[in-house]
């Protein structure tokens, strides 16, 4: 048997849009393929998984979030991404997002405004303050992901009695195991 080759970008576009565009992760992408929008413009409301995990992304367009609108899970876990631009709100079907290991200090509070929004994976970043009273309030919400962030001493305190979902948190000062 041979060794088995890293895949190329293109080879993991080209993948990804025979499979309806559901697996683009570990292709070293630095941004969402231009090429993919018009091989799949007249499907993309077909499209409810886009895994880019594990590529080297450090933002997402307005338009890559307009354009594949019905998405159901968005997995990016394992980017370089810091924020997220406004139009994640037009996700209005998302029920999960997996943002682990990336590069987040603030809470992407957009996130909030998803009604359907039940899972979100903030994992390994470095995040500090969370908007509680927000989250409290999502009808959908079931669990949030916040171990090895730096959470603050008040998120830790407030957010227990407010919140009826899952909010997984690390001990104060644990680290991340090394990868």
């Amino acid at each position: 048997m041979g060794r088995r080759r890293r895949p190329r970008e293109r080879d993991c576009a080209a993948q990804g849009a025979r499979r309806h565009c559901r697996y683009l992760a570990e292709c070293k992408l630095v941004s969402f393929p231009i090429g993919i929008y018009k091989v799949l413009r007249n499907v993309t409301d077909q499209i409810h998984l886009i895994t880019l995990a594990n590529n080297e992304l450090k933002s997402l367009t307005s338009k890559f979030m307009t354009t594949f609108c019905q998405l159901r899970e968005l997995r990016l876990e394992g980017n370089f991404l810091h924020r997220l631009p406004n139009e994640v709100s037009t996700l209005q079907h998302l029920k999960a997002i997996d943002l682990s290991r990336n590069q987040f200090r603030d809470f992407p509070e957009q996130l909030t405004t998803l009604p359907a929004l039940e899972t979100i994976n903030l994992e390994e970043n470095d995040i500090v303050d969370v908007p509680v009273e927000k989250l409290a309030a999502m009808p959908a919400l079931h669990s949030v992901n916040l171990r090895f962030n730096p959470l603050s001493a008040e998120v830790r305190v407030i957010a227990p009695p407010l919140i009826k979902f899952d909010m997984l948190m690390s001990p104060e000062g644990a680290r991340a195991p090394p990868p």
